[in-house]
C-alpha cells in the first residue's frame, strides 16, 4: 500500500489527490488527508471521490481553496509524520507527497526548508539526496542537486570535500539498488561558468569538485565531468547516461522543468524509506478551478510502484 498525503489544504493537493478516485494504480492507495474538505473539494469540482480509500486526519481549521491559513500548518506536518510513521512500521510500502507551501509553514512558527530536510530529520538521517525525474518521454533525465534549498551566496562553501563525495555515493547507491542500474554513468556540473574555465572564472572544481570525482573514479563509479552546466544538458552530452548532479538547485531544476514538467517527480535518495512526490508547487491561483494537472502524481505514484516491485 501506498501512503499519498493531500497536502497544502489551500492549494491544488487535494484537487490532484481527488483524481486518484477515477484513476487505475498498480497498488493499492490510502489517501492522508481531511475526509470533509476532499469531500467539498469533490463537490465544488464535480468528481465523485467514492472510490478513494481515504484516512481521515483533521484540519485545524476550515479551508477556502486558494487562500492560505497558518492555523493549517501542524495539519499539513501531521500528514507528513502519519506517512512517515506508516513507512518505518511497514504499514506502507511508500509515501507519495502532494506540496506544500513553505512559506505558510513557517509564518505559524514552524520552521520548515523543504520535504527532503524533514523527512532526512523525521528519520534520523544525517544526508539525503533530492533528486527530480522525467518520466515517459523524458525518462533519461534524472537531476540530483549537491545542495537543495540555499540561498545562492551560500552555495559555495556548502559545496565541500566531504559533502559531495557523500551526495555522490548515495546518487549511486539508489540509481543501482532503486533504479535498477548496473554501473550507473552520471554527469556532474561544475559550479562556475565554463566549469571554472581552468580557474580563471572560480576554483571549486579545482579544489573540491575534480579531486572528489578523481577519487571515486580509482574506486570504480563512472563519472564525467566537471562539465560547464550550459551544455551538459544538450542533447548529445545527455547520451547514454543515468543521472546528472547540479551544484544548486535552480542550475538544475529549471531545465528539468522546462522540459518535464507535466510528468516529472521528485524522489529522496538515501532515506530509509520510499518517498516520492510531484516535481511542482500548491498553484494556490489553480486551487479548486478544475485546471489542475494531476500527470505528475500519477507518474510519482507510478514510480513508487515501480521501486516497490524492484525490491
Amino acid at each position: 500500500m501506498l501512503a499519498v498525503t493531500s497536502g497544502e489544504p489551500a492549494g491544488i493537493g487535494p484537487d490532484i489527490c481527488l483524481a486518484l478516485a477515477a484513476a487505475e494504480l498498480p497498488l493499492r492507495v490510502r489517501v492522508l488527508g481531511d475526509r470533509d474538505l476532499l469531500t467539498q473539494r469533490a463537490r465544488l469540482l464535480g468528481v465523485d471521490a467514492g472510490g478513494l480509500d481515504i484516512e481521515h486526519v483533521p484540519l485545524r481549521q476550515s479551508c477556502t481553496a486558494g487562500r492560505l491559513d497558518p492555523a493549517n500548518a501542524a495539519y499539513v506536518i501531521e500528514l507528513l509524520d502519519r506517512a512517515v510513521a506508516g513507512c518505518v512500521s511497514g504499514e506502507f510500502a511508500a509515501m507519495v507527497t502532494a506540496p506544500v507551501h513553505k512559506g505558510v509553514i513557517n509564518d505559524a512558527g514552524m520552521p520548515f526548508t523543504g520535504h527532503t530536510e524533514y523527512l532526512a530529520e523525521k528519520t534520523g538521517t544525517r544526508r539525503v539526496v533530492m533528486m527530480l525525474a522525467g518520466t515517459g518521454a523524458n525518462a533519461g533525465l534524472r537531476v540530483a542537486l549537491a545542495t537543495t534549498h540555499l540561498p545562492l551566496k551560500d552555495v559555495p562553501a556548502a559545496i565541500t570535500r566531504p559533502e559531495l563525495e557523500t551526495t555522490l555515493r548515495i546518487l549511486h547507491d539508489d540509481l543501482r539498488g532503486k533504479f535498477g542500474f548496473e554501473r550507473p554513468r552520471i554527469l556532474v556540473a561544475g559550479l562556475n561558468p565554463h566549469a571554472g574555465e581552468g580557474g580563471h572564472m572560480g576554483t571549486e572544481e579545482i579544489d573540491v569538485i575534480i579531486p572528489v570525482l578523481d577519487k571515486l573514479r580509482r574506486e570504480g563509479m563512472d563519472l564525467v565531468g566537471p562539465l560547464p552546466a550550459d551544455t551538459l544538458f544538450t542533447r548529445r552530452v545527455l547520451a547514454g547516461s543515468h543521472a546528472q548532479l547540479a551544484m544548486y538547485h535552480d542550475q538544475g531544476l529549471a531545465v528539468l522543468k522546462y522540459a518535464a514538467f507535466e510528468d516529472g517527480i521528485n524522489i529522496t535518495l538515501g532515506l530509509p524509506i520510499l518517498r516520492t512526490s510531484v516535481d511542482h508547487g500548491t498553484a494556490l491561483d489553480l486551487a479548486g478551478t478544475g485546471r489542475a494537472d494531476p500527470a505528475s502524481l500519477f507518474a510519482a505514484v507510478k514510480v513508487a510502484a515501480e521501486i516497490v516491485a524492484r525490491r
